[in-house]
């Protein structure tokens, strides 16, 4: 694959501006499309053959737009679709978001560790096999049904009651913290006011490495110029706005 290279971004919502946050720091120079999906949000919520459907729609959409590589920066999405969207489209690289939980394995193996993630990750074959193999046995598992459409909303009092609800009982338990969902990299600061000093673990930053290699491989031409289209499925303003701002953000 050789030529100008336009990339595909998608997820259930602006969470997934994290990743491509990440992936602009080494590829700054690149022409960009994220698409939220706001009108489906939570992904996780939704049955294996929906999401099938809903990530199907979405490629063909960012196809339609010219995109030659696509970006799954949604967790639940990843674990349902990405072999089914590599199988349906050879021709187009898919890169997939992960759970970070093996960088904890690689470099705090001996720390006990909390994984947050929604229920449809958690329950996916691909993160139980990830965790499987990965487990230190000092690992909590918290499906955080509902967190992500908190943030999304960006209820901050909301967001605030749902951590002391939820993790509070993890001070001074966990030392490590997966962010299991692209949506929870943009309340770090809040769960570290619950939890303390813990150490963040989430999959962006593999994620772009994996994009640039995939592009160095394929011979993909780097742009001169950066340009971020930013498209939601229910056309609100104010889902653009909050995107360019997360994206403008020195620290997310």
């Amino acid at each position: 694959m050789c030529g100008n290279t336009k990339i595909g971004v998608f997820d259930s919502g602006i969470g997934g501006a994290t990743v491509l946050k990440e992936i602009i720091k080494i590829l700054p120079n690149q022409e960009y499309i994220y698409y939220s999906d706001s009108k489906n949000n939570p992904y996780g919520d939704k049955t294996d053959r929906e999401i099938l459907e809903i990530c199907d729609k979405i490629t063909k959409y960012l196809l339609k737009e010219k995109c030659t590589i696509i970006v799954i920066a949604c967790n639940t999405a990843s674990a349902k679709s990405v072999n089914f969207l590599r199988e349906k489209y050879k021709n187009i690289p898919f890169i997939a978001i992960e759970p970070a939980y093996k960088m904890v394995y690689d470099y705090a193996y001996e720390d006990p560790t909390l994984i947050m993630a929604t229920k449809g990750t958690m329950e996916s074959e691909k993160f139980n096999l990830l965790y499987e193999k990965y487990n230190n046995n000092k690992t909590y598992l918290l499906p955080c049904v509902g967190l992500a459409d908190i943030i999304e909303n960006g209820d901050d009092k909301e967001i605030k009651k749902y951590l002391n609800d939820n993790i509070k009982k993890y001070k001074g338990i966990v030392k490590n913290v997966v962010l299991g969902c692209t949506h929870y990299p943009l309340i770090q600061k809040q769960i570290k006011e619950v939890l303390g000093d813990v150490n963040f673990f989430n999959g962006a930053e593999k994620v772009a490495e994996h994009l640039k290699k995939t592009m160095e491989k394929n011979g993909n031409a780097l742009n001169k110029t950066q340009t971020i289209k930013f498209i939601d499925s229910q056309g609100l303003e104010s889902k653009k706005q909050r995107f360019y701002e997360i994206i403008e953000e020195k620290n997310c």
